[in-house]
């Protein structure tokens, strides 16, 4: 199976940042502190994923 980096890094950004918009909603409230830390944690999770290669396939002959 081939997941493309583009791929691998939108998923894990989506990941990121739900987990951090539902730690960020407990209280009920969204402010701007918990918003930058919500779009530094999809960036994050983007520009770290898509720097890491796939793992290449090994072949059993």
């Amino acid at each position: 199976m081939k997941i493309s980096g583009i791929a691998k890094s939108i998923v894990s950004g989506v990941a990121a940042g739900a987990t951090a918009a539902v730690t960020a909603v407990q209280d009920g409230a969204l402010t701007t502190g918990e918003g930058v830390t919500i779009v530094l944690a999809v960036l994050g999770a983007w520009g770290i994923t898509y720097a890491v290669p796939n793992k290449q396939a090994s072949r059993n002959l």
